[in-house]
């Protein structure tokens, strides 16, 4: 009666099976732990980004941030970069070129025609859309150190595409 196979009629047998359970439950909580990690990565300079009402937009992978301080000072990620040079270092940054995307941080004190210069060299650089980073509406003007959840311009899950 039983789970009797192989030769030796009365007897236990060895189970040639892998149990996958334990690995099924280290990869679910990795999962989570990416999952809740993820978001809190930012990349990019600390800037002073204006405040909108837009709804924020989940981030699934990530992209090429462009930053512009206060002193027009334009960075891809950390790494400080000449506005005269960004052209041809976006043409040469492997990500940018095969998402066809970045999001721009730039400081609300950073005059409209440095934005417009440094979407320009995105969009000469054969960059597609530009997602712009804002900090959502706390109601509050004094203060926008609370929230720092980054939304971006558009509905529907994607970024506004940048027109000029």
């Amino acid at each position: 009666m039983g789970m009797g196979g192989g030769k030796g009629g009365g007897g236990r047998t060895t189970m040639s099976e892998i149990n996958v359970t334990p690995m099924v439950d280290v990869m679910l909580v990795l999962l989570i732990i990416f999952m809740v990690t993820a978001p809190l990565i930012q990349q990019g300079v600390k800037v002073n980004l204006p405040e909108t009402k837009a709804t924020p937009v989940e981030a699934t992978e990530k992209k090429v941030v462009l930053s512009i301080d206060a002193g027009k000072k334009v960075y891809i990620g950390d790494a400080e970069v000449p506005l005269e040079e960004l052209e041809t270092k976006l043409a040469a940054n492997a990500k940018a070129q095969a998402d066809k995307e970045v999001y721009l941080h730039a400081d609300r004190d950073v005059p409209y025609g440095v934005v417009v210069e440094v979407m320009a060299a995105a969009q000469r650089a054969g960059i597609k859309n530009v997602g712009m980073i804002t900090d959502p509406s706390t109601g509050n003007k004094a203060s926008n150190t609370g929230n720092k959840t980054p939304t971006a311009g558009g509905g529907k899950g994607k970024p506004k595409e940048a027109k000029r």
